[in-house]
C-alpha cells in the first residue's frame, strides 16, 4: 500500500467511524464519560490498524478519546476568539447556536484528520 492510498484510506475511516459507527448514546454521553469516549474511540480506531500500527495507533486512538471526551475543539475555539467567558461554544451571543455547533464541527473534524493524518504518515516513514 502507497502512502497515498493509506491517507485517502485514512480519511475514509475518520468519516466512517466518527459518523457511520457511533450511535446515539456514545454521541451523547462521550462528553460525560471517560469509559464512553474511550469505548467510542476503540470502535473508531480499530480500522486504522489497516493504514497504521503499533504506537501510532495508539495515538490515533488515545487522541481521539481526549478530544472527544474534553471536546477540546471548543478549547480551541475560545483561545483563538479570546472569548473565555462565552457560553456559545467560544463565539459571541449573537453568533446562531446552529452555526456555532457546526464550526465546533469542522475543528473537531480538522483536529482528528490532521493528528490521524500526521500518524499515519510517521507510520509509512523508513
Amino acid at each position: 500500500m502507497t502512502l497515498e492510498l493509506a491517507l485517502y484510506i485514512g480519511l475514509l475511516l475518520h468519516f466512517v467511524g466518527d459518523y457511520l459507527l457511533q450511535n446515539d448514546f456514545m454521541a451523547r454521553e462521550k462528553t460525560r464519560s471517560l469509559l464512553v469516549a474511550a469505548l467510542h474511540a476503540t470502535i473508531y480506531a480499530l480500522p486504522f490498524l489497516l493504514v497504521c500500527w503499533s504506537g501510532w495507533w495508539l495515538i490515533v486512538w488515545g487522541s481521539h478519546v481526549l478530544i472527544d471526551r474534553y471536546r477540546l475543539a471548543v478549547y480551541w475555539i475560545k483561545l483563538v476568539n479570546w472569548n473565555w467567558s462565552s457560553t456559545n461554544m467560544g463565539y459571541d451571543a449573537d453568533k446562531p447556536v446552529w452555526m456555532s455547533v457546526w464550526l465546533m464541527i469542522i475543528i473537531d473534524n480538522a483536529f482528528h484528520v490532521l493528528i490521524n493524518s500526521l500518524c499515519i504518515y510517521l507510520a509509512f516513514r523508513p
